[in-house]
């Protein structure tokens, strides 16, 4: 679904401070991949992000998206962010992030339900409102019943899961989890996972999630990453991933030439 071909990135090259975070990435992901993705700060995990979603632009290499409902597969590697954003949705550690906090609730669905569509116009009326109740209702967070609230008044909790809704109403080829959870508390996390693990079923979604926790890592998905030093050193397919624990992980890691200890993993 989504190829990445020798992909790399350097920032001031050719200066005292030129550094490589990312040197020679391969990775294709095919639909229907749950995929988490792991590593030590400054492995090059929002790095790979950033270049995934157009937030930066690649070095070197391109990146091919094979959209299925035309059977095409397109050079996206140039593509801007706001482009790309009609195909690949993306949702922060930040909750604040995914949602517009001075806008009512209504109005922040609208704007998600404009995604990928031409003109500027939809007609908010009591069909579509009652569709907006409909898929709040997903949430069992009592957020149907607060439309005309501005999303600001909403917890952390709730916002974030308003922001996988409504990534997920845009129908994304490529939904692209940035530590969704670490901010929010153990139970409103429970409560985002569980959705995320629900929607990613019913809708057939192909998802990258980062993740500091291990056990996470470890427990969700059908494939495991592990970044190191701007690489990807670990591709993990479904069978092997069930049989891997904390201990084999780390070991797997400390295995690997040119690996440091600093692996900060919770």
């Amino acid at each position: 679904m989504l190829t990445l071909e020798h992909i790399g990135i350097t920032f001031n090259a050719h200066t005292p401070d030129e550094n490589t975070a990312l040197k020679d990435i391969n990775l294709h992901i095919k639909k229907g991949d749950f995929i988490t993705v792991i590593g030590s700060n400054g492995a090059g995990k929002s790095t790979l992000y950033n270049v995934i979603a157009g937030t930066l632009q690649p070095t070197r290499g391109r990146i091919l998206l094979d959209r299925e409902e035309n059977g095409k597969v397109v050079d996206i590697t140039h593509d801007a962010e706001f482009k790309r954003a009609r195909y690949i949705g993306r949702i922060f550690q930040n909750p604040l992030l995914g949602t517009a906090g001075k806008m009512s609730l209504e109005d922040n669905m609208v704007i998600c339900s404009k995604k990928g569509t031409k003109g500027l116009r939809i007609s908010l009326n009591g069909k579509l409102r009652a569709h907006f109740r409909e898929q709040l209702s997903v949430l069992n967070m009592g957020l149907e019943d607060r439309l005309g609230d501005n999303v600001e008044q909403f917890s952390g909790g709730q916002r974030q899961a308003l922001t996988l809704l409504m990534a997920v109403m845009s129908k994304p080829d490529l939904l692209l989890l940035d530590e969704h959870t670490a901010a929010l508390d153990p139970t409103n996390a429970e409560i985002v996972m569980n959705l995320t693990l629900r929607f990613a079923k019913e809708y057939g979604l192909t998802v990258m999630m980062v993740t500091h926790n291990m056990q996470h890592a470890i427990d969700y998905g059908n494939r495991l990453l592990m970044m190191n030093k701007g690489d990807i050193i670990l591709d993990i397919d479904e069978e092997k991933k069930k049989a891997l624990t904390i201990k084999s992980l780390v070991t797997l890691f400390h295995s690997i030439k040119d690996t440091n200890d600093g692996l900060l993993l919770q």
